[in-house]
């Protein structure tokens, strides 16, 4: 019995007409009122990913981050080897790098897959949460966090980012 071709067992979930926010983000524009990312949410971008701040926060504190394709990929089964070892190899990075600039108790990594895997934005990434004791992550409801709020976390996130990627820490 040979294996099930993935075509046949996946396909997408976005609309039709779907506006990708994350490309969007990934472009530098941000104008579809559907978007709610901001261009002060970037955290770090390169040929092949980037790291920004997510709208919504869980429990009482902000400042997870994400790590997207630049080019555009719906869900973990679109990636190729290559391209997952690099959000990978980011994920430690970004890890590092909240743990520079907010000294979290710990930290977590989490991803979603097509509906009923939670998946709400129809482009791949990989969340990334400072934790603490106190921060009931998995049994929060998300809330909107303020584009300030979000800036600022960016801002600080990307100086320790640098950091860590000159190999500072």
């Amino acid at each position: 019995m040979s294996a099930p071709d993935l075509a046949q067992l996946w396909s997408s979930h976005a609309p039709p007409g779907y506006t990708c926010p994350f490309c969007g983000l990934a472009r530098g524009d941000v104008e579809d009122p559907k978007n709610r990312c901001e261009l002060s949410d970037l955290v770090y971008q390169d040929t092949d990913l980037m790291v920004f701040m997510a709208c919504d926060g869980f429990g009482p504190h902000e400042g997870h981050a994400m790590i997207s394709p630049v080019q555009h990929r719906e869900a973990l089964y679109d990636l190729d080897d290559e391209l997952l070892g690099k959000i990978a190899i980011m994920s430690r990075e970004v890890s590092k790098a909240m743990k520079l600039a907010w000294d979290p108790e710990g930290t977590s990594v989490r991803q979603h897959n097509e509906p009923a895997g939670n998946q709400h934005v129809w482009h791949y990434h990989l969340h990334v949460f400072p934790r603490y004791a106190d921060d009931m992550l998995y049994r929060q409801v998300r809330h909107p966090v303020d584009v300030e709020v979000r800036a600022e976390k960016a801002l600080q996130l990307r100086a320790a980012l640098e950091q860590v990627l000159a190999g500072g820490s």
